[in-house]
């Protein structure tokens, strides 16, 4: 990888008079054709929890051939809003909303059941669930909207249950797609107008990466649709945003340097397309190889992310180094204005970032402790971390669906809103039946209906604990371990808490199985582009350790500040996933510019020349990056704010204090020794001035802030 050369053509066929003119087209012509020819592509709907092959799914297979698999039951809760208890009046009441609830469901509703406290009242409706999560989300807003039009005065009415929650998950996105989307242009918009001080330069980056989301957006759905993946289009277009800008900001950054010592902009701008690809390759080949570690994830979203979002990347990557260029060398130098880089204005760059550097080099123990004590107190928010949300928690705002099911929880037993349900062959039904009935927690057993073929029975069994509490895990643990045991039964154990549970442990097998590949991922990639052993071993036990300490501040102020007493089951893996990838990036264009100067000046002030010239342009990009992943918390789903914390929060300290203390202390500490085996042999014959505008010039790849 550190040996990567590209054809010495392609930066001048980019950015010449008439290449540049050429490229565009070619740009504009690729784009249409694909987004074109993509234009119904539409990624596969579904968010299956549990893996696959896991028996809750197995269970479901099976649920499915019963003849009313299409129906399941929703639950209206009914309560005062005074907390009193309901009189025979608003029970009358309420029964009188059946016929109307026959009439929108087709179904029998039954009810009103009244608590045995008589606060609480439940009516059980079957509904017939749609062809996908949209569609059931159609039918209850139609159940809901009917039952506000028939409301009964006094009475509170909230629809709960399996599909209500399904539906108030899928409705919870509503508009928030394009709110994601918005809100990651403007925040973009304002850091790059913060960064280049100019009112054009700003938009030539975000146009480029906007088209290559855009595009992105097509393609994943191709893909995602040609091989039956399941994930979420928003973190894929945070991850375009994010790659694509700090790509463009380290491309722009070199070109502007250039542009003090050349008369021709054309050839500066080929230059820095130089001298900055291999860096920006090896950028993005690792972060896309990490993603693609997650296809051997067993959770399909978490599979499913990682495929889509490799494409995602590989695309804005092409549009960084094949669509910017040329729109650059057309634009010309007058894009930077009001503060055009001429000629013999270069002044000394970095002055502050070179002053913290040389402190940090000299005294490496103070600067290394500092950054580590610092790390370690953040890692202390590991200490209480739980993971799993149960259904109420996993909303930001609360939906009337969790709404009812508290009411519910508070009133009857609370396992009501969502049964575990149990197949078994026929013809050990009732031995399957009695055994469920005897384990403690299950409040009923009831045999609810068999397949057409009469070869399997259903049995659904109520427990007393709210889905997805400990309580209720390990109700379904007790009751596999019993149900497994009716010989010839062949039973098996699904539902929306069996299915919990299964996804729980799915995401820890995931987390032990993916996060060595990702590291391993990142050590190769640091081994090929530095070619050393000790560098890539100690960067990469900063690295874990930075993302180890974001993880535990995060998780520790979800608990503070959002009152979120768990991470959500895909959170630790993904955080962790993006926090090594992403780290690794900035460490990437840190030590492959210390390696360069290292032959110039040796590799302490190596260091300090890096972080002098990289400081300013990887604190815009990470802050770029963090504030991208920090949008993510616009959206209603408790999972996604909390990735968007830890990844933002992780980046930020990765980009100012791993990458601006941590790492050149270790230099400072081990100087030469950080390139074992090999050595670094510095050039001769030349004084420092005359070695450090050699590296600044023929040196690749170089980043300059």
């Amino acid at each position: 990888m550190a040996q990567l050369r590209t054809s010495p053509r392609l930066p001048e066929r980019l950015t010449s008079r008439r290449g540049a003119w050429i490229s565009l087209a070619i740009v504009l012509v690729v784009f249409i054709a694909l987004f074109g020819a993509l234009r119904g592509a539409t990624a596969p709907v579904g968010n299956d929890a549990a893996p696959p092959s896991s028996e809750s799914a197995g269970a479901s297979a099976i649920l499915a051939e019963f003849p009313d698999a299409d129906e399941q039951s929703v639950l209206i809760v009914g309560s005062r809003a005074d907390g009193a208890v309901l009189t025979p009046e608003d029970l009358a009441a309420i029964d009188a909303l059946n016929p109307v609830l026959d009439a929108q469901t087709g179904h029998a509703a039954t009810g009103p059941l009244p608590a045995e406290d008589g606060k609480a009242a439940v009516t059980i409706t079957p509904v017939t669930v749609g062809e996908d999560n949209a569609a059931t989300a159609q039918v209850i807003k139609d159940l809901r909207a009917t039952l506000a039009d028939q409301s009964v005065e006094g009475i509170g009415l909230q629809v709960t249950g399996g599909p209500a929650f399904g539906a108030d998950v899928t409705s919870a996105f509503d508009g928030e797609d394009f709110t994601l989307l918005l809100v990651t242009i403007l925040i973009v918009a304002i850091l790059l107008i913060a960064t280049y001080r100019s009112p054009i330069l700003w938009l030539i980056p975000l146009l480029v990466v906007a088209f290559a989301d855009q595009l992105a957006n097509k393609v994943t759905a191709a893909v995602g649709s040609a091989l039956e993946l399941q994930f979420d289009a928003g973190i894929i277009s945070v991850l375009v945003f994010g790659a694509g800008t700090n790509y463009a900001l380290l491309l722009i950054s070199r070109y502007r340097e250039e542009l003090q010592f050349s008369d021709d902009h054309r050839a500066a701008l080929a230059s820095a397309w130089r001298k900055t690809v291999p860096a920006i390759l090896a950028s993005n080949v690792t972060v896309v190889l990490s993603l693609l570690t997650l296809a051997f994830a067993v959770i399909p979203g978490t599979r499913g992310l990682g495929i889509s979002s490799a494409v995602g990347l590989l695309i804005a990557l092409a549009a960084v180094l094949f669509a910017l260029p040329p729109v650059l060398a057309v634009g010309g130098r007058k894009v930077f204005w009001p503060f055009v880089p001429k000629p013999g204005s270069a002044a000394e760059q970095g002055r502050n970032w070179r002053a913290v550097a040389s402190y940090v080099v000299r005294r490496p123990l103070v600067g290394l402790g500092a950054g580590l004590a610092l790390l370690a107190v953040m890692a202390t928010g590991l200490f209480g971390t739980q993971v799993g949300l149960d259904q109420v928690e996993k909303f930001r705002v609360a939906s009337e669906s969790a709404v009812g099911l508290q009411v519910l929880s508070e009133h009857f037993p609370a396992g009501e809103s969502q049964p575990i349900l149990v197949v078994a062959r026929t013809s050990e039904a009732q031995s399957v039946l009695a055994a469920s009935s005897d384990v403690d927690g299950v409040v009923r057993a009831t045999v609810t209906g068999e397949t057409k073929d009469g070869q399997w029975s259903r049995i659904m069994v109520t427990g007393e604990y709210a889905p997805s509490t400990p309580e209720s895990l390990a109700l379904v643990t007790e009751l596999r371990d019993v149900v497994h045991a009716v010989p010839g039964a062949e039973a098996q154990v699904g539902g929306a808490t069996a299915t919990d549970l299964d996804a729980r442990a799915g995401n820890s097998r995931d987390l032990l199985v993916i996060a060595p590949l990702v590291l391993a991922v990142s050590f190769v990639v640091l081994l090929l582009l530095l070619r050393s052993v000790v560098a890539p071993l100690l960067l990469l036990l900063v690295n874990l350790a930075s993302a180890g300490a974001a993880i535990g501040a995060g998780s520790f102020l979800s608990r503070v500040l959002f009152q979120q007493e768990a991470l959500d089951l895909q959170v630790p893996l993904l955080s962790f996933m993006f926090l090594v990838a992403l780290g690794i990036d900035y460490t990437i264009f840190l030590v492959h510019r210390a390696r360069a100067e290292a032959h110039v000046v040796g590799t302490r002030q190596g260091m300090i020349n890096a972080v002098a010239h990289t400081g300013s342009v990887i604190t815009s990009a990470g802050i770029v990056l963090a504030a991208v992943f920090a949008a993510l918390g616009v959206l209603p789903l408790v999972t996604l704010g909390q990735l968007g914390l830890i990844v933002g929060l992780g980046v930020v300290v990765d980009t100012l204090v791993v990458r601006t203390v941590i790492v050149p202390s270790l230099f400072g500490l081990l100087g030469d020794r950080m390139w074992w085996p090999r050595s670094i042999e510095r050039d001769g014959g030349k004084d420092d001035d005359d070695k450090v505008g050699e590296a600044l010039h023929e040196e690749e790849p170089v980043l300059v802030g």
